[in-house]
């Protein structure tokens, strides 16, 4: 790379043979800033007021929405390593917002619920959150919310198809 004069501009490497990976035009990172950044705007509604962490937010309203699951499952909706789903867990039960039920065909794995203090802070979190999304979304045409929507889910369902496998890029093959 070379500024006009035709020296080497500094602090730019040279590339031979090869493309340029411009960080910031790259997807995964792209949607890796995005996905912070959303993360830390919402988690205002819920850090200061609740005292919880994205992880406890995900049990929360995973638990919320779906009722008695398993630590195993609520890992797997919300794409959390079970030992953060763990940790998680043992907050919001201390906090007496989640408890745990033995699961009798299976002692190793319990049944988690919301406690009745649990379900309302969800009644609480739950309509805060779909306010956040509103007001995230509110600058984007109505039409692009639907081609934005169907594109995520395709970046979800492709990213999973090449994380099991299916298919790997043509690089790295």
């Amino acid at each position: 790379m070379s500024d006009h004069s035709g020296e080497r501009a500094p602090n730019r490497p040279d590339h031979v043979g090869g493309p340029t990976l411009k960080l910031d035009e790259f997807l995964p990172y792209r949607l890796n800033v995005c996905s912070s950044l959303v993360t830390q705007a919402l988690s205002r509604i819920y850090a200061e007021r609740y005292r919880i962490g994205v992880p406890e937010w995900r049990v929360l309203v995973t638990l919320g929405e779906f009722g008695m699951m398993t630590a195993k499952a609520i890992g797997l909706h919300s794409h959390m390593h079970k030992t953060k789903v763990s940790r998680a867990v043992a907050l919001l039960e201390r906090r007496k917002l989640v408890v745990r039920k033995a699961n009798r065909a299976d002692l190793r794995e319990a049944f988690l619920s919301l406690t009745p203090t649990g379900r309302e802070v969800y009644g609480e979190l739950a309509p805060a959150a779909l306010a956040f999304v509103r007001q995230l979304m509110e600058n984007i045409d109505q039409a692009d919310r639907a081609a934005l929507d169907r594109a995520v889910s395709k970046l979800i369902e492709r990213s999973k198809q090449l994380s099991v496998g299916v298919a790997t890029a043509p690089a790295l093959r």
